[in-house]
């Protein structure tokens, strides 16, 4: 792969990883305490809304999408000869795959369900407090991972 090909990997799983990111930053921020607010079983079936939304092409793509490209950084990582540019495209490759698709996988997944599973609002405030740690870990996951990617580009 020549060098201005491989910057371009790099540089929109840079975008995929802070896009995704975002995402989570704004769910946390914005649309998870909104939903916290809503009386009765508002939040919760609100929710249950948005997680059948949610998987769709658009964040599907996104999210999955950036998983292949950083795939694809790890084996640029390992043909690296640039140490600290190894490193920063192994480390922001890894932050994704792990810390935002892993606990996508582990904990946000399996949440979502046992959500849809309980129609009643006992479920609701625990969930809001589970999910949203699990949320935090892939907000800072794909912004770290968005940040290290960019520092490779300007290495490259």
């Amino acid at each position: 792969m020549s060098g201005l090909a491989e910057t371009a990997v790099v540089a929109v799983t840079a975008v995929g990883c802070g896009a995704v990111g975002g995402i989570f930053f704004a769910f946390d921020t914005v649309v998870m305490p909104a939903l916290a607010r809503l009386p009765g079983t508002g939040g919760a079936d609100t929710m249950r809304a948005i997680n059948v939304a949610a998987v769709r092409p658009g964040l599907m793509t996104a999210m999955f999408g950036t998983a292949a490209l950083s795939v694809g950084v790890l084996v640029l990582a390992a043909r690296s000869d640039d140490g600290v540019r190894a490193a920063l495209l192994a480390g922001g490759a890894g932050a994704y795959l792990v810390g935002v698709i892993g606990t996508t996988v582990v904990r946000n997944v399996p949440l979502n369900d046992a959500l849809a599973a309980h129609r009643t609002g006992e479920v609701w405030p625990r969930y809001l407090r589970s999910w949203g740690r699990a949320n935090r870990v892939r907000t800072a996951s794909g912004l770290l991972a968005a940040g290290a990617l960019a520092a490779a580009v300007g290495r490259g």
